[in-house]
């Protein structure tokens, strides 16, 4: 994703918001969101499989991108997520990730809704936050776990929403794509630091990305390697230098069942 699109996205987002709170004002969302009163813990699903010497997979449940189009065209949330939490038996998902964004991904918050009702795998809203309204609003539809991009943020905006999410027992993943928004990254308190192997200027995707940025990831944060993950060599080598926990999606929703095909490339 180039950063052109990336603006494009959030203006768009903002415009959705204003629409949002036209509909349920923010009050009436964050209401909601503190009634929800139960969430999964997605930090200790992803550090329980590292635990056991098994790869953390937040597994993507994603209908379509920007650059492919539609990924899967018989797309039945529920139907993924089950798959994904039962694997082949053996090798399965940790966490869910869910695509809301409607105008660029084909995604909805009832995707998220139907996907977490069908299993117990705690659930990350995948979309592009930029608004204190979108926390609670992503607790409301039931997630567990928000995702903040840092190259559409500025440092006091993570923190607000990071300290927003806190209250609502809700886990952040901060998704970086370089050694400065890294650097920003590291100043939340969240455990979960997403590395995008995906350059936004040259929308080039390298593993060089996460194992360029390893090393100045602390002891005590999660690493997650995010896109690019097509085959198992891939894994492997992110395995091999220390990297245990992976946001994959495309490489799944073009198979019969998402979840063999995570199985097999995670076996």
């Amino acid at each position: 994703m180039s950063s052109d699109i990336l603006n494009q996205i959030v203006a768009v987002k903002r415009e959705e918001i204003a629409a949002a709170q036209r509909r349920a004002p923010l009050e009436a969302v964050r209401a909601d969101a503190f009634s929800r009163l139960t969430t999964r813990d997605f930090v200790g699903a992803l550090r329980a499989k590292i635990a056991r010497n098994q790869a953390a997979v937040i597994a993507e449940v994603k209908k379509a991108s920007p650059s492919k189009g539609v990924l899967r065209a018989d797309f039945v949330p529920a139907d993924i997520a089950q798959s994904y939490a039962y694997g082949d038996g053996r090798v399965s998902a940790a966490c869910l990730s869910v695509l809301t964004d409607r105008q660029f991904f084909q995604g909805s918050p009832d995707y998220l809704r139907q996907a977490r009702a069908s299993c117990d795998l705690p659930v990350l809203r995948k979309d592009f936050i930029v608004d204190a309204y979108q926390v609670y609003e992503s607790r409301a539809m039931g997630a567990d776990c928000i995702l903040l991009i840092a190259a559409c943020l500025d440092d006091a905006q993570m923190a607000e929403f990071e300290a927003i999410a806190a209250t609502l027992d809700m886990a952040v993943l901060v998704e970086v794509h370089d050694e400065a928004e890294l650097a920003r990254a590291l100043k939340l308190k969240t455990p979960l630091i997403g590395i995008n192997n995906r350059n936004l200027r040259t929308f080039e995707v390298t593993l060089d990305t996460t194992l360029s940025l390893q090393s100045q990831v602390p002891a005590d944060r999660l690493l997650v390697t995010e896109s690019g993950i097509l085959q198992a060599a891939d894994v492997q080598r992110m395995r091999e230098a220390g990297v245990h926990a992976f946001l994959v999606g495309e490489a799944f929703m073009r198979a019969p069942e998402p979840g063999e095909a995570l199985a097999e490339l995670f076996a």
